[in-house]
């Protein structure tokens, strides 16, 4: 009777921390190429989830995006071996990606769970600009 009540009671412990305890609101979810081929690109999300990151030993040519209707949302020209595409330039949704290396293309899925924020640009006040004043130029003929 008493491992009875223990066990109903780690039962409804376990229960209630599960409400409780919630991880880290993932933005996006990662679904790797896992072909023998694509072993040489490295793909994964960083620790918060709202940008990819590109590695691998040869160079990676470009990054591009299909939508449902073969076309391209995004195009990019990479030209290195290591590159970081923020995701909150991408809708919520599902994204077909391919990274290209000569003659390869890998693909892979990422799906966006959430609208990830987008950093706001810094605004410099108007009073720390200052504009200089032109300098005049006097030409004269010489005969």
């Amino acid at each position: 009777m008493k491992n009875l009540i223990r066990i109903l009671l780690i039962v409804v412990l376990v229960f209630l921390l599960s409400f409780t305890l919630k991880a880290q609101e993932q933005y996006a979810k990662l679904e790797p190429n896992t072909n023998v081929q694509a072993k040489g690109l490295i793909h994964k999300l960083n620790e918060t989830k709202d940008t990819l990151i590109l590695q691998s030993d040869k160079k990676i040519n470009y990054l591009y995006s299909i939508n449902k209707d073969y076309g391209r949302d995004f195009d990019v020209y990479v030209d290195t071996t290591f590159y970081k595409f923020p995701l909150n330039k991408l809708p919520k949704g599902k994204h077909v990606l391919v990274a290209v290396q000569s003659p390869k293309r890998i693909v892979f899925v990422v799906r966006i769970l959430k609208e990830i924020p987008k950093e706001e640009p810094i605004e410099i006040p108007s009073e720390a600009i200052v504009a200089n004043e032109s300098k005049k130029v006097v030409v004269t003929e010489n005969n």
